[in-house]
């Protein structure tokens, strides 16, 4: 398949941080949809600002709303609402536009979700539940459904690109001779039919852009990414298959990588880039007592572990901190 090229304005349409699109177009063109997506991914979460990320938000229309402009982003906005708008009484969209309005004046910014197929009722549940958080974990989340949205979009770009170099090809095709043509197909059966003897060849995995356990903090307390904290990333090594709940461990954990938070709230590089993540348990550990000496916790270990059928999978695991408590959970 001939690689795609995706320029500046075409990732501004999929997601709405000019510093997302240039970094998309610096690293066009792509093999496939899925290459695409994964660089994405690694530019949205680990490149791309908080700036960038509410700027990226402020580019969606509110929802419930239709997009009036005929922009790429906009007619993209006005299919994924599509359903909510479908199924909305007049009742529904004043409580929802009221639940919006609320949610901006504690956030800052519009309530994003992935609304593609889903109800009014369900995002106006979902608004009333998120409402709860606090802003710091609510950017976090926020910034979750904008990759939904991003990953959605890439999706229809690289469809429609296909859909138009198929065409092309078929116009090529039809204006060849019939001898050409026979030559053409007679050379593709050759080249794409097995060999006799050997094996069929086993799906690719698409190469990996950033290492498969990655971790950011925030701190809560402050509202601002956590600066400085030493991280920690081990795996269980031991004749013991796991490490047991209130046994000694000792011995057990081996060191595979430590860095410390930049001032985004990022960790640097923990292990290597390998394609398959060794199955197993790991912990990831933050000194949060050197961060925050009069905090409650010397120290906070986050133990976790990964299946055989997960090793191809990405493992972000932040760390919502503050004084007196902390949370996390698994990210992409």
């Amino acid at each position: 398949m001939e690689e795609i090229k995706v320029d500046e304005k075409e990732a501004l349409a999929c997601c709405g941080s000019s510093q997302f699109a240039k970094q998309m177009a610096l690293a066009s063109p792509f093999p496939s949809v899925d290459h695409a997506i994964s660089v994405a991914k690694d530019i949205w979460f680990d490149k791309v600002d908080v700036i960038g990320w509410l700027e990226a938000f402020a580019a969606h229309p509110q929802i419930g709303e239709s997009p009036s402009s005929h922009t790429t982003s906009a007619q993209w906005s006005k299919g994924e609402q599509s359903t909510a708008l479908a199924t909305a009484t007049d009742s529904g969209l004043q409580e929802l536009s009221d639940w919006n309005a609320r949610y901006r004046q504690k956030f800052g910014h519009v309530f994003l979700i992935c609304a593609s197929g889903r109800s009014t009722a369900e995002i106006l549940g979902e608004l009333k539940n998120r409402y709860s958080n606090r802003p710091i974990h609510e950017l976090e989340i926020a910034s979750q459904e904008q990759m939904k949205i991003t990953e959605l979009r890439l999706r229809k770009l690289f469809s429609a690109k296909t859909k138009a170099d198929s065409t092309g090809s078929q116009y090529s095709t039809a204006v060849a001779s019939k001898a050409e043509k026979e030559r053409v197909g007679i050379i593709g059966q050759h080249l794409t039919a097995p060999l006799e003897g050997f094996p069929a060849k086993a799906p690719q995995v698409q190469a990996r852009t950033r290492p498969p356990i990655t971790t950011h903090v925030l701190d809560v307390s402050r509202g601002s990414p956590a600066a400085g904290i030493e991280v920690r990333l081990e795996m269980w090594k031991s004749s013991q298959p796991r490490p047991s709940f209130g046994e000694t461990d000792i011995g057990g954990w081996v060191l595979e990588g430590c860095s410390t938070t930049d001032r985004d709230g990022r960790s640097g590089q923990l292990m290597s880039i390998v394609d398959a993540l060794s199955p197993g348990v790991y912990r990831i550990s933050f000194n949060t007592g050197k961060y925050n000496p009069g905090g409650f916790f010397p120290y906070v270990s986050i133990v976790f572990e990964v299946k055989d059928t997960q090793k191809f999978e990405h493992f972000h695991v932040p760390l919502l901190l503050s004084p007196f408590s902390f949370s996390t959970y698994r990210g992409s």
